[in-house]
């Protein structure tokens, strides 16, 4: 079985930045061999792809939305990415999720929510204007 667990989401205001985490485990299976992203749903809309991270960590993905705002970065070592949002605004608003392709190849880091397998319960943020 595979956990997820992210934080970091807080009530800020327009223009701050906040990083996100997410920290994996599971008995038989590590975050070195995964893809993982993070998505998120805002209130009253369906979740929506933000930025995918290969598992060699070379390779990253984002939506147009949030692309030169976003970074997703990840530490094998500590079985956990991570989501660094900078300039944020009202419209980033969300419950912020990440999610796993527990067994992925290099390269690979899909916007594509039915390719992630496990998710985490999500953590909120705000942004202010």
């Amino acid at each position: 079985q595979v956990r997820l667990v992210e934080s970091g989401g807080r009530l800020v205001q327009a223009g701050d930045s906040l990083r996100l985490s997410c920290v994996a485990s599971g008995r038989t299976w590590s975050i070195t061999s995964a893809a993982v992203g993070w998505f998120r749903q805002a209130p009253g809309k369906e979740r929506e792809f933000v930025a995918a991270i290969d598992k060699s960590g070379w390779s990253s993905n984002y939506a147009a939305s949030v692309k030169g705002r976003f970074t997703v970065s990840r530490n094998n070592a500590e079985n956990s990415a991570y989501l660094q949002m900078n300039s944020l605004k009202p419209e980033d608003t969300a419950v912020y999720y990440c999610a796993v392709v527990i067994y992925s190849t290099t390269g690979y880091a899909p916007a594509r929510q039915t390719d992630y397998a496990y998710w985490g319960q999500g953590t909120r943020v705000t942004v202010s204007s």
